[in-house]
Formats: C-alpha cells, structure tokens, sequence
C-alpha cells in the first residue's frame, strides 16, 4: 500500500467530507467499502487495538447503536465484537483511515486530517 485507505459507507456524510478534503488538498487514496467488501475479523481487531480499544472503534452515538438491544452493547470478547461488527457494519467510527505504514485512525475533523496529512 503506498497511499491512505479510507475505509467507510458511499453514502456516509461523514465519508463524503474526509474523500472530499483529500481531493481538495489532491491527497491521493483508495476507498473501501466496505460493506459491499466486508472485512475478516482479524482486521476489525488490528484497528482496535491500534485505536486503544473496541469502544474507540465504535460510533456509540449512531442510531444503529442505540437501537441495539442493551445486552448486545456489551460484547465479551473479540469475536463477539467482530460478530457485532459482522451483523452491523454502520457501528465502525467512519471513516477509518489505514496510512501506508500502518497507522490507524477513526473519524474525520478538518484539524485531525490536517495533522495526519500534514496540510
């Protein structure tokens, strides 16, 4: 990989900002969806633990979160996770941002992408 993958919804509004301020700046990336292109549960745990933790990973303030029933936003271990994640894609904090040397990140702000990418 040599540029950024952005992993995320076509239709997220947030995805739409990130893709948008990287072209805007001419930051070359690839997107994934990837609902359309579901992820293996070792990945989804990499990002987790390069993000600190299952809970930095998920976006416990969408809808589709707090819809779920209350003894499925405790999951137990890293399959239950990646089972929640497998069942509902749209939990993942979007867009996730995979650097070519492996960096993690999760969410989009126009000061944390200026950051990453040193705009």
């Amino acid at each position: 990989m040599t540029v950024p993958t952005l992993y995320g919804l076509p239709n997220c509004d947030t995805c739409k900002k990130a893709r948008n301020w990287l072209a805007r700046f001419e930051i070359a990336h690839e997107f994934v969806d990837y609902r359309a292109h579901p992820l293996p549960p070792v990945t989804l745990k990499s990002w987790a633990e390069h993000l600190g933790g299952w809970e930095r990973l998920i976006n416990k303030s969408s809808t589709t979160w707090r819809t779920l029933l209350p003894q499925r936003k405790n999951p137990g271990s890293d399959p239950e996770w990646t089972l929640l994640l497998k069942e509902y894609p749209a939990l993942v904090r979007r867009p996730v941002v995979v650097q070519p040397d492996g960096a993690v990140s999760a969410g989009f702000t126009d000061h944390s992408f200026k950051k990453m990418f040193g705009c």
